[in-house]
């Protein structure tokens, strides 16, 4: 067997796995933050790779872990459970078992991506990077508005990234965000309907205030994009989708033609 690596990712859980006949890189995937935003990351990563066979499509390696405290009570709530710890100690246990790369499809989480970075010694791939990156892209100059949850607002995740690559981050106001969070916690997150004329207003009244598109910050949202006749919408720039395209990319596959 294989030694694990060694250093700060040579300790904690897992150990190494026979990836022999993967085909590389594999990609491990930071997963449940939450499950619906996982399922359908991995669904839209399946649609945008050029695949003839099963074969042709990237390995992956899949964290699956629903139960890792709330990313936003963390950010926000003095003495609620700390998911930092966890978050690393899976990035661990995936480089352990032999992954090429990470990606974490969860936003908010991202603010807890240096502490994964230090811990591991393979890449991870930043959603809130390529999405920035893609929305200061698509804005045309116009004001960027910024739909995640409430923790996201607070630690600037998405405010200081589109700062760094020369957009104007716009912060939607309190209406909205109350809005948002319902959107995220008490619809798709709760398994309830998605009220999509709730959705639209908000992207209206952004629209309203002079943004040029709204990222959606949240993998939460990015479900309703995804499964309620958003995708395409020029007005949205969507996060899971900005790092679908990312991730086929750097495993070296073709883009299919409705992400490329």
């Amino acid at each position: 067997m294989t030694e694990a690596p060694q250093g700060a990712a040579g300790e904690g859980p897992g150990g190494h796995l026979d990836l022999g006949d993967w085909s590389r890189p594999v990609v491990g995937v930071l997963g449940g933050l939450g499950p619906a935003a996982t399922s359908v990351f991995l669904d839209v990563l399946i649609r945008a790779t050029v695949a003839g066979s099963d074969q042709e499509h990237i390995d992956l390696l899949v964290s699956q872990h629903s139960t890792t405290p709330d990313r936003t009570a963390g950010i926000l709530v003095p003495g609620a459970p700390d998911p930092g710890p966890v978050i690393v100690r899976d990035a661990v246990m995936l480089e352990r078992a032999g992954v090429d790369l990470l990606v974490l499809p969860c936003n908010t989480a991202h603010h807890y991506a240096r502490q994964v970075e230090a811990a591991a010694t393979i890449p991870l791939l930043s959603i809130v990077e390529t999405t920035a990156r893609a929305a200061v892209e698509s804005a045309g100059g116009e004001p960027i508005a910024v739909f995640a949850t409430e923790g996201n607002i607070h630690a600037g995740v998405y405010q200081e990234a589109i700062l760094a690559h020369g957009g104007t981050p716009l912060v939607p106001d309190r209406a909205v965000q109350e809005d948002i969070n319902h959107l995220i916690y008490g619809q798709v997150k709760a398994g309830a309907p998605v009220d999509l004329s709730l959705f639209e207003s908000c992207i209206e009244r952004v629209i309203d205030r002079g943004a040029g598109v709204a990222v959606l910050g949240c993998t939460e949202l990015s479900v309703v994009y995804d499964q309620h006749g958003y995708r395409g919408d020029d007005r949205l720039v969507d996060s899971l989708t900005e790092l679908a395209r990312i991730t086929v990319r750097r495993a070296g596959k073709e883009l299919t033609e409705p992400f490329r």
